[in-house]
């Protein structure tokens, strides 16, 4: 009873009960013991008159219609988590469904002691956050808590451990630190994670001696994210892996600390989950294109509904991950002769910077493993069966109405279909060769190629294989000279009103916003990261990382991440009238159509982009850098 009491004090809304109201508690609860997928309440179950809470594991709540193993939870209740009050305070049925996820413990307590409770000011406040937090996760008519970051979520410091400790050390100091895991450092800025779960099924299960190295028993390497990346949008990708933790690091490798899929439930959005789901699920082409073919109404609804430019951008963009990774699993299970582990399916462009558009395309590319075979039929090199992978996926992606890049970069094209050593290579040579070689009019120009290798991202395969950015994080040290290029190519983009093309094409009454505008802030942030050694990363953290590398000032990175958020706002809004209407989605804007705020805000925004381009552009000067 004792226990009891004492566990119930840590957690709201019991943390500011007196010791009698505790011990009256503890001496009328009922500890009860499930196991994995056990169901506790059920939709139907009446006269609820009482709380539970989880004293160990894990509970999910469930729609209704969700009863498979794999739904999608609408929350998540951790230890010291309370559920069923709702039920209990009105009267009525549970509503929901309440099961495990793994072994639980889980303690009940009458409705007759916890209505009063709930009554004292501790109480309502526990109730004021409870609704809160449910609103969020509906993803109600002001749906805004979608922009929250994960980095804004992190509560504490990570525990981070050598290889070599012992896991009755790592476990020790996961209780002293109250940590449900523990990240282990390892070569290379890489990490493995070790668990709660690690420490159940790997250590006490398999009896395993709890002096073992936990580099033994760790899972490696873990998966991670940036600070900038929006909850709504990580917990997708948990979801999608079966992950629990996700540690979050710096563009520059630096553990920030770890996020719980259970700190993500109350900032994320339920709409894209249920057509993430609908994706996951197809079964045959057809499904996946019918699936996909609603991402433009998710669009809609979002923007309409309050999510902010920024969290639907990143939304489409995990959602169109979500179709590309089907696409390849259908392509790949219907001839799976090229073996995944050996392949790595890059994502490219806007989508791999997690700002998608609903006029996106999908640029993509191929790396495969050396050791990778050449099919057993003797008929084809493994170049062209990876190839022939690509095409058939881009020809899924086609009738999911995601059309690949009109430019040519695309994973069933030679030049972005490469063995891994054969990228470090080409990378190599395009920082010796920025403009192609000389003589050859077809060859790569080295600017080009890497401005979308850079952006590219692993979204299926082993992601070993990406090996272009590992060759741009030394770039500032090791080829000063073609970082300078980087930086003209860069500038030469210059954010203006007017083009000549506007002028010859009479289109004086138009702006092509992503042109003039958003494509010279995205340029001079790749720059950015390259020069202080990030590669791959979102325009916003590209520009953050680069703040102060001695030509981009924190008043120039805090301009151009505004303008970039204003443009990428009006350039969204623009897109989903245009959607609503039945129109192809574009980029140019007829500024007729625009409030007269809208105009003149545009007309500061890139002005602004200009001004910051002609200070870098001066400073650059003296250091050897011509525009």
């Amino acid at each position: 009873m004792d226990d009891t009491a004492e566990f119930l004090r840590r957690y709201p809304p019991f943390q500011t009960a007196t010791l009698g109201e505790l011990e009256d508690l503890a001496h009328a609860a009922s500890t009860v013991e499930y196991a994995t997928g056990a169901l506790i309440l059920d939709v139907d179950m009446r006269d609820v008159d009482s709380v539970w809470v989880v004293r160990s594991g894990r509970v999910v709540i469930l729609h209704p219609d969700d009863r498979a193993l794999t739904a999608v939870p609408i929350d998540a209740i951790e230890v010291g988590g309370v559920f069923g009050f709702s039920a209990m305070l009105s009267g009525a049925t549970f509503g929901f469904l309440a099961r495990t996820t793994e072994y639980s413990v889980v303690v009940q307590l009458p409705g007759a002691l916890m209505r009063p409770l709930f009554s004292k000011p501790a109480g309502l406040a526990f109730l004021a956050d409870a609704v809160s937090s449910a609103n969020a996760q509906i993803g109600g008519p002001a749906d805004r808590s979608t922009a929250r970051t994960v980095g804004e979520l992190l509560s504490g410091p990570a525990v981070v451990v050598d290889p070599d400790t012992g896991v009755r050390d790592v476990v020790r100091t996961m209780t002293d630190r109250r940590s449900s895991c523990a990240l282990v450092s390892l070569l290379g800025g890489r990490y493995g994670i070790f668990t709660d779960r690690d420490l159940r099924e790997k250590v006490v299960a398999a009896g395993i001696d709890i002096d073992t190295p936990v580099r033994a028993v760790m899972t490696s390497p873990a998966e991670t994210v940036t600070p900038d990346r929006l909850a709504a949008t990580v917990l997708v990708d948990m979801l999608e892996r079966g992950l629990r933790h996700m540690p979050v690091v710096s563009v520059r490798g630096e553990v920030l600390g770890v996020i719980e899929d259970s700190e993500l439930h109350a900032a994320s959005t339920r709409r894209s989950f249920v057509l993430r789901r609908s994706i996951a699920v197809a079964s045959t082409e057809t499904e996946l294109a019918s699936a996909a073919h609603r991402i433009p109404d998710l669009a809609v609804d979002l923007f309409r509904g309050g999510t902010e430019a920024t969290a639907v951008s990143a939304i489409l963009s995990v959602v169109i991950d979500s179709v590309v990774r089907r696409a390849l699993e259908l392509a790949w299970s219907a001839n799976p002769e090229v073996p995944r582990s050996d392949v790595a399916w890059l994502t490219l462009g806007s989508v791999a910077r997690r700002e998608a558009m609903p006029s996106s395309d999908v640029d993509s590319a191929l790396s495969w493993s050396d050791r990778l075979p050449d099919p057993a039929d003797g008929d084809r090199t493994r170049d062209t069966a990876s190839m022939d992978l690509a095409r058939a996926v881009h020809l899924i992606l086609e009738k999911c109405g995601l059309p690949a890049d009109s430019n040519g970069a695309v994973a069933s094209s030679p030049r972005f279909a490469r063995s891994a050593t054969q990228w470090r290579s080409a990378a190599a040579h395009w920082l010796s060769n920025p403009f192609g070689d000389r003589g050859n009019p077809t060859g790569d120009s080295g600017l080009i190629m890497s401005s979308l290798l850079v952006d590219g991202r692993v979204v299926w395969g082993n992601r070993d294989l990406h090996t272009v950015p590992l060759v741009y994080r030394t770039l500032a040290e090791d080829h000063p000279e073609a970082l300078r290029l980087q930086l003209r190519d860069a500038l030469a983009g210059r954010a203006r009103s007017r083009s000549l093309r506007d002028v010859l094409a009479r289109r004086g009454g138009t702006f092509d916003l992503k042109a003039h505008a958003i494509t010279p802030i995205v340029n001079l942030a790749r720059w950015g990261g390259m020069s202080v050694g990030v590669a791959s990363a979102s325009t916003p953290a590209r520009l953050a990382a680069a703040s102060g590398n001695g030509l981009l000032t924190d008043r120039d990175v805090g301009v151009l991440t505004e303008v970039f958020d204003l443009l990428q706002r009006l350039r969204l809004g623009h897109q989903i009238e245009q959607v609503a209407a039945g129109v192809r989605p574009g980029d140019v804007l007829v500024m007729a159509d625009l409030s007269a705020l809208e105009r003149s805000l545009l007309g500061d925004g890139v002005r602004e982009i200009a001004a910051v381009q002609r200070r870098v552009g001066y400073l650059a000067g003296s250091v050897g850098v011509r525009r």
